[in-house]
Order: C-alpha cells, then sequence, then structure tokens
C-alpha cells in the first residue's frame, strides 16, 4: 500500500473516534465520513506499518442509515463526528464498540450488554461551551480547532449546545474585541485571552462566564466587567482563570470570582446542585438524570447498605443514591469539589453522606483495615479508567456488589477482566448515549462478587 493509492473497501465498523473502518491487504484504513455497511473509493494517505488512513473520495455503496448533517460546518469543525449516521444506527454502532472491546480485551464468550438507552431528541444538550479564542489582526475569532491545525472553525451556531449559549458567547467575544483586550494570537510569545466558557443550568437558566487567561490580570479587567455585564445582563458571575502553561488543558489552577456568584446552580431530578467554574458536571443533563437511574436499578440498594461513591466528584452520584441507603461515603482527589459536595449534600438536606478529600485506592483499604464493610462500591473515573492501584483495591476488598460507569469501552474492558479473573461476575452492561453525533458512549455496569 502506497501514500496517493486509490481503492475501494467495505466498511466493516465503527472507530472510537468516529471514522469507518475498513482492511486493504489486511492493514486497517481509516476513513473520517464512512459508515459501516458502505462501500467506499478512497485515497490512501498517511501510512503506518499496521494501519493507514484514508480520504473518502466517492460513496459506491451508500447506507440507508446516512443522512445530511444538519450543522454546515460538520466536515471542517471535528466536534460531532458522526453526525452524518441516523440516530438509530448511532445507538446501535455505540453498543458495538462496547461488545466489540468485550471481545478484544476480555475472556467472557458472553456479554451481557443491554440496547443502547438514547435521546429521543439529539441536539441542544450540552450545558457547557468553551471555545479557543484567536487574535486574527483586529478581529478576535472564536470556534474549534479543525484536527490537527491550528485554524479555529467559528462555531458559533453550535447545534449540540444549548442555544443561549451560542449567543451568550458571541455577545462576549464582540466585547473583547471591540475593547481591544489582548487575546492569544498563536506567536510564541503571545499572551491574553485563551477561551471563553459559558455554563448554563438547564433548570435554572443560571449563566456562568469563565475567561481563561495565560496573563494573571489583565489591565481592563474593570472595565471588561463592566462591559459584558451590560451587554450579557443574564449571567450570574464572571468568573477568571489562570491558565499560563503552554497545555491542551483547558483551565489552569487558579481562579478567581470578578463579578456575581461564586458558584453556579443547576438541579438534576430532585437536587440542587451548587457547581465551582473548574467543577466537574456531566454535560447532557436530560440524559445524566437516565444515566444516575441507571446506577440506582442495578446497585439494587434496600436501605441497610453502606455505599462507597469513589471519585464522587460535587457529589451527585452519591446524593443520588443516598435515600436509598444506610450510608454513603464519597471519595475526591480535588479540594474543591469536596466543599462543593458537602455544600450539595447540605442544601438538599442529605444527613446520610459524608465526603473525604484523597485517593480511593488509598481511603478504601484503610477503611477496610479499621473493619469498613462497604456493600457497594460505584466509581465513574476518568477515560483514562481505574488506574492498576485502584483495580488492585477492588480485587482485594471484594465488595458484593461493584458499579462502574465508564466513558471509555477500552478502558472498561480492560479493567473488567481483571475483575473477572479475581472473582467478580459481569452481570449487565447498559450503554447510555449522553453525547449524540459524537463517537462516545457512557456504560453502566454491575458486578457481583462470587468467589
Amino acid at each position: 500500500m502506497e501514500e496517493g493509492q486509490v481503492v475501494t473497501i467495505p466498511i466493516r465498523k465503527l472507530g472510537i473516534n468516529g471514522e469507518g473502518v475498513g482492511h486493504v491487504q489486511k492493514k486497517v484504513v481509516f476513513v473520517e465520513g464512512a459508515i459501516p455497511g458502505e462501500e467506499v473509493q478512497v485515497r490512501i494517505g498517511h501510512v503506518e506499518d499496521r494501519f493507514a488512513y484514508g480520504e473518502l473520495m466517492k460513496v459506491v455503496k451508500r447506507s440507508p442509515y446516512r443522512v445530511e448533517p444538519e450543522c454546515p460546518v460538520y466536515d471542517r469543525c471535528g466536534g460531532c463526528t458522526i453526525q452524518h449516521i441516523h440516530k438509530r444506527f448511532q445507538a446501535r454502532l455505540k453498543r458495538e464498540q462496547i461488545e466489540e472491546s468485550f471481545r478484544r480485551y476480555t475472556s467472557l464468550t458472553e456479554i451481557p450488554i443491554e440496547p443502547t438507552i438514547r435521546m429521543q431528541d439529539p441536539w441542544k444538550y450540552r450545558n457547557k461551551a468553551q471555545l479557543p479564542v484567536k487574535q486574527l489582526g483586529r478581529k478576535v475569532v472564536m470556534g474549534l480547532y479543525t484536527a490537527d491545525s491550528n485554524h479555529l472553525v467559528d462555531a458559533s451556531e453550535c447545534k449540540v449546545h444549548h442555544p443561549k449559549l451560542n449567543d451568550i458567547l458571541e455577545r462576549c467575544r464582540k466585547v473583547v474585541e471591540r475593547l481591544r483586550i489582548p487575546v492569544v494570537d498563536g506567536g510564541k510569545r503571545s499572551k491574553g485571552i485563551r477561551h471563553l466558557v459559558a455554563r448554563i443550568g438547564f433548570r435554572t437558566d443560571e449563566v456562568q462566564l469563565v475567561i481563561v487567561s495565560s496573563i494573571r490580570q489583565l489591565e481592563q479587567e474593570a472595565q471588561l466587567v463592566d462591559e459584558i455585564r451590560k451587554r450579557v445582563p443574564e449571567l450570574v458571575s464572571i468568573v477568571y482563570n489562570w491558565n499560563p502553561e503552554d497545555t491542551s488543558l483547558v483551565f489552569g489552577e487558579e481562579t478567581r470570582v470578578l463579578w456575581g456568584e461564586e458558584k453556579l446552580q443547576d438541579r438534576l431530578g430532585d437536587y440542587m446542585f451548587n457547581l465551582s467554574a473548574r467543577a466537574f458536571y456531566q454535560l447532557n443533563p436530560q440524559q445524566t438524570e437516565v444515566l444516575y437511574d441507571q446506577v440506582k436499578k442495578v446497585a439494587s440498594l434496600t436501605g441497610t447498605e453502606t455505599v462507597i461513591d469513589a471519585y464522587c466528584g460535587v457529589g451527585t452520584i452519591g446524593i443520588w443514591l443516598a435515600a436509598d441507603a444506610k450510608k454513603v461515603m464519597g471519595i475526591e482527589s480535588i479540594e474543591e469539589a469536596v466543599a462543593d459536595a458537602r455544600e450539595n449534600a447540605e442544601i438538599n438536606e442529605v444527613d446520610n453522606i459524608e465526603f473525604h478529600y484523597g485517593q480511593a485506592e488509598e481511603l478504601i483499604p484503610s477503611w477496610v483495615d479499621q473493619g469498613l464493610r462497604p456493600d457497594v462500591i460505584v466509581v465513574d473515573p476518568p477515560r483514562a479508567g481505574l488506574g492498576q492501584v485502584m483495580v488492585d483495591t477492588l480485587c482485594e476488598v471484594k465488595v458484593p456488589r461493584f458499579i462502574y460507569v465508564s466513558c471509555n469501552p477500552a478502558t472498561l474492558a480492560k479493567d473488567s477482566e481483571q475483575l473477572l479473573k479475581a472473582g467478580y461476575e459481569l452481570e449487565n452492561i447498559i450503554p447510555v448515549d449522553l453525547f449524540p453525533q459524537t463517537a462516545h458512549i457512557e456504560a453502566v455496569c454491575r458486578f457481583v462478587y462470587k468467589k
């Protein structure tokens, strides 16, 4: 296989980034924009030893699930990678991604997976928009970077953002441009605003703006705040985050409130949550309620259990489960989030829950050594999965019921294989689509200890 070669290939499955996956001469070929079941003509691009990338030239055999993307910049933005696939087929393909990961990384012959729980209206669901900004001459541009480039595509009409976020960020961008506030320009010595971030409470309608900058304090800070308040009166707070590092991470470690409330409020189900600017909070509130209800279902609580909520964040899952448990103990490694979690328990009058600052893999063995015997452990780790130390901890503790909430099928399957070998049995996997139009999928898994 050579670069520039044109071949026609059948697409067998969906890749983890939403690309179609086929084979040429036993080599995997990733084709952006292709759909499983299609036959496509591609031009081979970059070639590695085991795989290659192909540019879609022509759809020879069209999938009945191919649809016209609603977003006008879909092919350039790179945010929603499968908007060209019908929503029902998206749900099926995401379920198949989980199945394939378990076939690849576990010894299971039968995979107990349920159909994907999807959104009926898979648009306008994101409660947070964080858009890079860049100075181009006298103009400030805002959008999303195209893949592998420093080119910003205007995403001001994003179809998956809550509509108010698009409008609010655009008004803020205009204020920054009008006042000539320093904005990064991509040069090596460039300093200034890097991102504009807005988060909205779907139930409360409260909106918080976060200005992320490489400069610790802007000279025109007071003027900027006054003008934003005038142009965007619906804001409840304006927060400044300092991130001087050359990193892909949006937020830095130092945050201060420029005006208004320190925290945003939002409601999930029957519970109200206070959210600091950097606090983790699921991006799709409607499906988050569905996700947490599935966690509650598989936890099968009777009111007598002691539950550990590891990676508890601002306490959302633990508080969701507390009414059906005897006691809930949350663990979180970010102090700011622990403070939010304690406050959230207080405002919701949940008195059978406590939150601890630290690492779950250190605190859980310590508690067990002190005589604690948890009945249920719930984890919702980052995409990297549990990590070996946490897996070892679970294998040692042998909790009767273990609930794993995952956003990465590959790390979920790899962690699961180790739990299976240690005596846990996987009873069911429930895929929940929190991110329609993208290749991401959440899953709720119930393990029980059998040995």
